[in-house]
């Protein structure tokens, strides 16, 4: 059976502030513990007035405190942002807090705008430049959160030793590639970048190689869910995602907007071509249209776990929404 994991951006929604955003995401991390959900991810974005995770070493601290059993982690870390030693300390101390229970997710995105990405890095170097170092890095980290080797001088401390579990994560065939070739597992995220998806995780099974930390492949895909009593209610809540994605077309992200009653006059054709492109691994509907459409999914894809995003403005309504997903029997 397919399990269901959680990816939350702590969302700010308009009327609201970045602590407010905090609050209700620890609040969803526990009913989903309830709930039964596998994992909690948070993910590394920057500059960006709508999303509180930008210090998601933090927040994941912060959401594994407050529950006692789901697994927690990034999803993820954008590793060019960052040194790798760093997030092994960072990811090491995590573990050694909470042990069994931490996931360190990898992208090679920077996850935030050029200007942005020189205010994090402090660094002439390109942004492609970053990227593709990020193999080694990968590596570099692996061996960090490893055991100690004769005559290493450098060590995570607390992270030498921890093993915490690597993901990578991707929205095409490099990251589908860098995954298998490392035998570790793939997060694909079909979430809001589906073009590549049947092409990379094929590539990715065909490919694998066996390593110590995974034996065979192991793909997540994401999915963004919005679940309500009836099908015309969830149309209604999605129009949220709708517009947050339209404002991003227009290179105008900001604080994610309360639903509307329909989007006509909100988005031209263009944008809402682009939006729906983006949005089209989305599944929107009362109980039985979720069960259909995201088995179908489910199915097509053959993943193993599906990790599902659905930023809503009434927090209410989000924990409603992943409470009707949670009971949703997919087999």
């Amino acid at each position: 059976m397919t399990a269901l994991s959680i990816l939350d951006l702590a969302n700010v929604p308009e009327g609201s502030t970045p602590a407010d955003a905090l609050r209700n995401t620890l609040d969803l991390a526990q009913h989903a513990e309830r709930w039964g959900y596998r994992r909690f991810w948070l993910a590394e974005h920057h500059n960006m007035v709508g999303i509180a995770s930008a210090a998601t070493s933090v927040v994941i601290g912060y959401v594994a405190a407050g529950t006692r059993t789901i697994r927690v982690g990034a999803g993820g870390i954008m590793l060019p942002n960052h040194a790798p030693l760093v997030i092994a300390e960072q990811f090491g101390t995590l573990e050694t807090l909470y042990p069994g229970r931490i996931d360190l997710g990898l992208g090679r995105a920077p996850g935030t705008d050029q200007l942005t990405l020189r205010a994090l890095r402090r660094s002439p170097a390109s942004a492609e430049a970053f990227a593709e170092a990020f193999p080694q890095d990968v590596l570099e980290l692996q061996a960090l959160l490893g055991p100690l080797q004769p005559n290493q001088r450098v060590q995570a401390v607390p992270g030498t030793g921890s093993r915490v579990p690597i993901w990578i994560l991707g929205s095409s065939l490099f990251g589908a590639q860098l995954a298998a070739a490392l035998g570790l597992p793939y997060a694909f995220a079909s979430h809001f970048a589906p073009g590549a998806l049947m092409q990379a995780l094929a590539a990715y099974r065909e490919h694998f190689r066996p390593s110590e930390q995974l034996e065979r492949p192991y793909v997540m895909v994401g999915a963004n869910v919005i679940a309500a009593d009836t099908d015309a209610e969830a149309r209604r809540l999605f129009t949220s995602i709708q517009q947050a994605f339209t404002n991003l077309v227009r290179g105008q992200p900001g604080k994610l907007p309360p639903p509307v009653d329909d989007m006509e006059g909100r988005w031209s054709a263009v944008e809402q071509a682009h939006a729906s492109q983006m949005l089209s691994c989305a599944f929107v509907g009362s109980a039985g249209t979720v069960r259909r459409e995201l088995g179908a999914f489910m199915e097509r894809t053959g993943a193993d776990e599906v990790i599902v995003t659905g930023a809503l403005h009434d927090h209410a309504a989000r924990l409603r929404s992943f409470e009707i997903l949670a009971g949703i029997d997919f087999s």
